[in-house]
């Protein structure tokens, strides 16, 4: 996910997030993640803790695949996603 895209997603969700608790808490805890990836991804490397490395790789890829996620129960008509506007 692009930074742009991240951005958009969360200016909607300061904008919508009264409406929908659940979902700006959700995206709030994915991109928390995600920050922690990457700021524990230089010392995973210099420490040579190779165990813990595709955790904070999957961290750093977490909003990404949430948003895919959203995007296809979107499309199957699974869970309604009013955000997904704010990607394109």
């Amino acid at each position: 996910m692009k930074l742009n895209q991240a951005e958009q997603v969360c200016r909607w969700m300061a904008l919508h997030g009264r409406r929908h608790p659940v979902e700006a808490a959700t995206w709030n805890g994915v991109i928390m993640l995600a920050l922690l990836g990457y700021a524990v991804l230089p010392m995973l490397v210099l420490t040579q803790d190779w165990l813990m490395l595709p955790v904070s790789l999957a961290a750093v890829v977490m909003p990404e695949g949430y948003a895919g996620a959203r995007r296809r129960l979107h499309r199957r008509q699974r869970l309604r996603c009013d955000w997904l506007g704010a990607l394109r």
